[in-house]
C-alpha cells in the first residue's frame, strides 16, 4: 500500500508560479509511474503530467507543455510539479497519483493509477 500527500497548492496571480510536490510512504515508490491530474468544478478529471521510475520519460499534456515540469528524487520518496506561467484555467484540485503497473512510458489515463493522495486546491486569479 502507498500513501501519497500533496502539499504547495494556494492561490497564486495569473503570470506567477507553485511548486507542488507529493510525498510518498513505502519502499516501492521507485518502481512506480508518478502522475499528476487535475480536475476543475464540473469537469472530469485530466492528465496533467507524468514521469517513470526511473526519470527517462516524461509526458506532458498540451495545455501544460512548456510551463509545467514534473521532476521525482526517489532517494526522497517525492515527487514534484513545477508550474510556471500559471493560467486562470490552470485553477483545479491536483491529485499526485501512482501506476504499479506500467513498466513503459506514461499513462495519460486516470484508470490505470492505483493510488491517489487527497488533493491540493490550486487557484489563479486573473
Amino acid at each position: 500500500q502507498v500513501q501519497l500527500i500533496e502539499s504547495g497548492g494556494g492561490l497564486v496571480q495569473a503570470g506567477g508560479s507553485l511548486r507542488l510536490s507529493c510525498a510518498a510512504s513505502g519502499r516501492t515508490f521507485r518502481r512506480y509511474v508518478m502522475g499528476w491530474f487535475r480536475q476543475a468544478p464540473g469537469k472530469e478529471r485530466e492528465f496533467v503530467a507524468g514521469v517513470t521510475w526511473n526519470s527517462n520519460n516524461t509526458t506532458y499534456s498540451d495545455s501544460v507543455k512548456g510551463r509545467f515540469t514534473i521532476s521525482r528524487d526517489n532517494a526522497r520518496n517525492t515527487v514534484y510539479l513545477q508550474m510556471n506561467s500559471l493560467k486562470p484555467e490552470d485553477t483545479a484540485v491536483y491529485y499526485c497519483a501512482a501506476d504499479r503497473s506500467t513498466l513503459e512510458g506514461v499513462p495519460m489515463t486516470a484508470t490505470m493509477y492505483d493510488y491517489w493522495g487527497q488533493g491540493t486546491q490550486v487557484t489563479v486569479s486573473s
